[in-house]
């Protein structure tokens, strides 16, 4: 399979939120594919098991680093970002994936809240800004992958923090892409990947067992890898309950909802039950 040109053999990967989930299963196929690897994430004994698991997958010594990280700390990231120049002396990769849930209503305490966006969205900025600069200035293909999330499309209700997060980062990346293709030269490019139902850390919490709806963290990187070789920079997945099809209404409804004037989150608003139910056939 062609490869986005970042991700050959020698090149460099960093990957933050790497103790699990999609930023483990995406360190593994990087380092299966001959990148070498550096794990970034807040939880030491975590990272250290899936650090294990990448050197295995890479089979050379030296290949991967992990860096106990916490993203929301913009000091920690330009730390991170010095080790890995220090000891690669390039950055091919960029993927901003470390991530929390569990913020809660709009109208819950404010600690949970700034937890939230200090690491889905602030540490996706400080990622992007302390990282992206270098990456430029060295003329070499290069992709910054920022995950996203429907929620930060669609925004059904319960966590609105994190899709207040997920939003930021849709709108973050989207201008990261502008700017970028107006840098005269610049071979960097920007993706947001948009996971669909995921069974990772999130759902652990509320099942051991890995629901039928739900894609595993490899799925969504085979998913990934060829939309990045195509240029793609909505990387909208599917999963085993909802199609492209079925994600496409939901966000044009979403949309809808603004050029409609209809009520804020009409698809949730009883009055609107029947009509979304229709649009959803057509």
């Amino acid at each position: 399979m062609t490869q986005h040109p970042a991700l050959t053999a020698g090149r460099v990967a960093v990957i933050t939120g790497a103790a699990s989930g999609i930023g483990l299963a995406a360190a593994e196929r990087c380092a299966g594919l001959g990148l070498r690897v550096c794990l970034a994430d807040r939880q030491a004994e975590a990272l250290g098991r899936a650090t294990e698991r990448v050197a295995q997958r890479a089979g050379r010594a030296g290949h991967v680093i992990a860096i106990e990280t916490d993203v929301s700390d913009a000091a920690q990231v330009e730390r991170l970002r010095a080790r890995v120049y220090e000891t690669f002396g390039d950055v091919g990769l960029l993927m901003n994936n470390a991530g929390i849930e569990g913020g809660g209503g709009v109208l819950a305490g404010p600690a949970r809240w700034r937890e939230v966006l200090g690491v889905n969205l602030w540490g996706v900025l400080n990622g992007v800004q302390s990282f992206a600069p270098a990456m430029i200035a060295a003329g070499r293909p290069a992709a910054i992958v920022n995950t996203g999330s429907k929620q930060g499309i669609t925004c059904p209700p319960g966590d609105f923090a994190y899709n207040v997060s997920k939003a930021g980062i849709k709108t973050l990346t989207e201008g990261l892409a502008h700017e970028l293709r107006n840098i005269p030269g610049c071979r960097v490019s920007a993706h947001l990947l948009i996971p669909g139902f995921v069974f990772t850390g999130f759902t652990r919490v509320r099942t051991k067992e890995k629901p039928a709806a739900a894609w595993s963290p490899e799925q969504v990187i085979d998913f990934m890898l060829p939309a990045l070789a195509a240029g793609d920079f909505y990387i909208l997945c599917p999963d085993n309950d909802v199609t492209r099809e079925t994600d496409a209404k939901r966000i044009a409804w979403a949309a809808g909802d603004i050029i409609e004037n209809r009520p804020a989150l009409s698809r949730w608003h009883p009055d609107f039950a029947e009509a979304f139910a229709k649009f959803q056939k057509n």
